[in-house]
């Protein structure tokens, strides 16, 4: 059992883990390993008989497959160990890249039957981007006509040659032998003995006391690496490779031995990156895993159950929480008590009267708590938090809709809570088109979603595809102007505005400038020319999409001393933005997005030629030496309805691909004309 003191266990006797990777690589089955052999279940769980400990979601058991990160924690050798379990899809990386926010530790878990896949790359780029130490673990080494040694030189070629084994696999993958601590025996490929001097030279290279010592006597003993180790895997210049089989059980001993004598604990790790304030002013916070400290610890997933409520899953990095400790969330300015607390063993929530920097636990019934927030217990911490996420844009969308009527309030507020819980959901309703729309991050992000819909919470909807996301925006200056002016017996309406519209750069957004001089637009009345300056803009003037990176400049104008109000400058402005920009040059966009299309290599040519056909470009290809080809390119978004159906006729159902936004460029001119022939500007109220 770990060390447990008056203030939780002490961090030097914790391991944080987050298993991560592509679909398919066994990072359950090797987290049920972990837990058997620990002694913490009394046999592994099974994906298709749906026991697994973390995979508990009955959507999850149905699909063999994880949609949600899962938190569990082990204890071996007098260390407590938590693990969470990622979804190994792409479309669910708004669960698995916010576990890399609550760990030291990054476990890339391969397939040794399908090797280095899109998500394995990935993640590895994720992770060294966040400074976790990284270890690859290849599991199912005793599938058939699996080639290892070839597997090996193909995870040193994708992710440098310091990625090498701590073991290697023998008897055909039934067992593996160590090359580290006790480097003996003999191993399927390669010699115990190469590999453990590798292992050493690379370790002492980050030492030059370690590095005389190792060219005088030959040899270092391992016992004696600890500082320089940690050194190198939280500098990347040690990635260790790991040999296993969950199905059997092969080298998981050894796996747990690793990450209890090798692997950082919070007090080794590269600390978080905390901020405080925002923008280029931001400046950096250092989180001290001291249990003593005022606590700093980070939201990383939100969970609404029906029945439970709102579960906060959260990481301390420094101080301690107990039963009854006040907290705050974020900069909120009213703390909240924690009533419970919990460790988290799947979906089981066991209670515990504290936690120190290194544990994961969690909170329920707390509606203020929201992901990514930072928890503290110091109100000068308020504008602290962590360096955000680069999620992948959701671009794929569909149109929700009740099936009954009356239920559209209900709707709504069930999807905002699935959304609450996934960071690469987004929820928008557009007014234009009076249509509710759910972007995620593919099909099978939005069908979980829709399932969750009906099965979870008992809502009948009905889908269809949504308006592509095109955005228009200007190509030259111009001026515009209107006088609004009404009379309606009694006191009437006036406002007239002139203003200047000017382009700017790809991704600036929306500038508003107040020139006025003399007072001929009281000041009072200006946030209500900007609001009609900014109804316009949604609007759109010439497709019915918002215009986007538009400076205005609002110069001139006139009031009347009675009828002058807040709506007549309103109609003014929206009417004299629609006259100016009618006059720059109106251009619609349209989404592009980035492609990385994995499939094999005698259908690239099919592939590159269809991604032609939909107005694509192919920007790269690589292959990964296993028959399979990866083709980079780029499309508008509006040519990919459906193409996972193109792509499975393509490729006989071997396709896959990812997309991810990239940018806004212009629609060919017959677009254009056609998407401004079916607009019709709406008449202002």
């Amino acid at each position: 059992m770990a060390t447990l003191t008056s203030n939780g266990f002490e961090p030097a006797t914790l391991r944080t883990l987050a298993l991560v990777g592509a679909a398919g690589a066994g990072k359950t089955s090797l987290a049920e390993a972990l837990l058997h052999r620990s002694g913490m279940i009394g046999a592994p769980g099974s994906l298709e008989r749906g026991t697994t400990v973390g995979d508990f979601d009955p959507l999850e058991r149905r699909m063999l497959h994880s949609l949600a990160a899962s938190v569990m924690h082990l204890d071996h050798q007098g260390t407590r160990v938590h693990l969470i379990d990622t979804p190994g899809s792409p479309d669910f990386l708004g669960h698995s890249l916010p576990a890399l926010e609550a760990v030291e530790t990054a476990a890339i878990v391969v397939n040794a039957a399908t090797g280095i896949e899109p998500m394995t790359r990935r993640m590895m780029e994720w992770a060294a981007g966040r400074g976790l130490a990284r270890m690859i673990v290849v599991n199912r080494i005793d599938a058939e006509r699996v080639d290892l040694p070839r597997l090996l030189d193909e995870i040193r070629a994708a992710f440098g040659t310091e990625c090498l084994p701590l073991n290697l696999p023998a008897d055909g993958g039934t067992r593996v032998v160590d090359c580290f601590f006790n480097p003996c025996g003999v191993a399927d490929f390669s010699s115990v003995e190469a590999a453990h001097r590798a292992l050493v030279e690379q370790v002492v290279e980050v030492d030059a006391a370690f590095v005389e010592r190792y060219l005088n006597d030959g040899d270092v003993d391992t016992r004696e690496l600890h500082a320089p180790l940690e050194q190198a895997l939280r500098e990347g210049h040690l990635i260790p490779v790991c040999f296993t089989s969950a199905r059997h059980g092969a080298g998981i001993a050894e796996l747990l031995d690793v990450l209890v004598q090798l692997m950082p604990n919070p007090t080794e790790g590269n600390p978080p990156q905390f901020l405080e304030g925002t923008g280029p002013n931001a400046r950096p916070v250092t989180a001290r895993p001291d249990p003593q400290a005022h606590v700093l610890a980070h939201v990383f997933k939100v969970a609404i159950d029906p029945y439970v409520g709102k579960m906060g899953v959260f990481r301390i990095h420094q101080g301690t929480v107990t039963r009854d400790s006040l907290l705050y969330v974020g900069d909120g300015r009213k703390p909240f008590k924690v009533g419970h607390l919990f460790l988290l063993q799947g979906k089981e929530h066991v209670e515990i009267p504290r936690a120190g920097p290194g544990e994961i636990c969690a909170v329920a019934k707390v509606d203020e708590i929201h992901f990514d927030a930072v928890l503290h217990d110091a109100a000068e911490d308020a504008h602290i938090h962590l360096k955000p996420l680069d999620f992948p844009v959701p671009v794929h969308g569909i149109v929700i809709e009740p099936k009954r009527r009356g239920d559209e309030q209900r709707l709504w507020d069930l999807l905002q809570k699935l959304v609450e819980e996934d960071p690469c959901l987004r929820l928008e309703q557009v007014a234009a088109t009076r249509e509710t729309v759910v972007y995620g991050l593919g099909e099978l992000h939005l069908r979980v979603l829709l399932e969750r819909l009906t099965e979870v919470h008992r809502c009948e909807v009905q889908t269809r595809p949504p308006r592509i996301a095109y955005r228009e925006t200007l190509t030259r200056p111009a001026e515009g102007h209107h006088r609004h002016k009404k009379q309606t017996g009694g006191a009437g309406q006036f406002g007239e505005v002139f203003l200047r519209v000017e382009p700017l750069p790809p991704g600036s957004g929306f500038q508003f400038v107040d020139e006025v001089k003399g007072g001929v637009i009281p000041a009072q009345f200006m946030p209500a020319v900007e609001k009609g300056v900014r109804q316009a803009m949604e609007t759109g003037v010439v497709s019915g999409h918002p215009v986007q990176d538009v400076r205005v400049v609002v110069y001139d104008g006139k009031h009347h001393s009675v009828d002058s109000k807040e709506v007549a400058f309103v109609t003014a402005a929206r009417k004299a933005f629609v006259d100016a920009a009618l006059k720059a040059g109106p251009q619609v966009l349209e989404p592009i997005v980035d492609l990385e299309i994995t499939a094999p290599e005698s259908c690239i040519g099919d592939i590159t030629g269809d991604l032609l056909a939909r107005r694509g470009i192919v920007t790269g290809q690589r292959l990964d030496g296993s028959g399979q080809a990866v083709v980079l390119g780029q499309a508008p978004l509006a040519e990919l309805n459906g193409y996972q159906t193109r792509l499975n006729s393509l490729t006989g159902g071997q396709g896959r691909y990812t997309i991810a936004f990239s940018h806004h460029a212009a629609v060919p001119p017959a677009v254009q004309q056609q998407l401004a022939a079916a607009f019709k500007m709406p008449e202002p109220e």
